[in-house]
């Protein structure tokens, strides 16, 4: 609250703000203005419409929070460590767990992808992760669907997943099916049982799980990281990865 008031006060001044938080008040019930009337005093103020968007944003944000708060306290954590709709790694008893809901199309997953690296690399130890598939068809086309069958598909060669979906993920431009078996190879894997199980229908079966979850969960792009609990939605880098890990 504190950083939206300043970057209010900054942006249309001392008045605007206090007439906001009125009209949010008047909104909530708190204060006896009707809508007709605050529509009246916005079509005479139309300097007032950012800050009010910039509130109504912040209002749906918070409420969009809160609603998914409640569903990681419905679902439960364990749910997200379900190895039959996540590729799971690190201590059973770990303090510390990370949970990512990614799309090796998604340009923010691959933006995340030096922080996360980075902090498996050190802690993975001591930090349970979760790594949770959810192409997202309508933005990335039948490449992301693709590419989230050869990772489930590679679960089934334990040893060589994290070092194939890091390359994957590293990789530029749409990925393609050369791509996927050339990290495949680089990673140490067999590619031919690696094709043979990406033809297994449990893997639709298993990407069908995994994208019932995020749903459920309120989910509705990636990445979406679950830390210690508690929901981050977009990319993270260095910084924000520790203070999220530390809060």
């Amino acid at each position: 609250m504190r950083v939206f008031a300043t970057t209010l006060v900054g942006a249309v001044g001392g008045a605007v703000l206090a007439v906001a938080v009125i009209l949010t008040m008047a909104q909530n019930g708190l204060l006896p203005i009707n809508d007709k009337q605050m529509q009246t005093y916005l079509m005479l103020h139309p300097e007032l419409a950012p800050a009010m968007m910039s509130r109504a944003q912040q209002l749906d944000d918070l409420k969009q929070k809160a609603a998914q708060a409640e569903s990681l306290k419905k679902i439960g954590q364990a749910a997200f460590f379900d190895p039959k709709v996540a590729f799971v790694t690190g201590p059973t008893d770990a303090k510390k767990t990370l949970v990512e809901f990614y799309d090796y199309d998604c340009p923010y997953c691959r933006a995340s992808l030096p922080a996360i690296k980075k902090y498996y690399e050190a802690h993975k130890t001591d930090t349970r992760f979760s790594f949770i598939e959810f192409p997202i068809a309508a933005l990335h086309g039948p490449s992301a669907l693709m590419a989230a069958k050869a990772s489930l598909a590679a679960r089934k060669q334990p040893e060589h997943y994290m070092d194939f979906h890091f390359a994957l993920l590293g990789e530029e431009g749409s990925v393609s099916e050369q791509m996927i078996f050339d990290n495949a190879a680089k990673a140490g894997m067999n590619v031919t049982k690696l094709k043979a199980d990406m033809a297994d229908p449990a893997i639709q079966k298993a990407l069908d799980a995994s994208i019932a979850l995020a749903e459920k969960t309120g989910i509705d792009g990636t990445p979406t990281f679950i830390i210690n609990g508690r929901m981050h939605p977009g990319a993270l880098d260095d910084e924000t990865l520790a203070d999220e890990i530390k809060s």
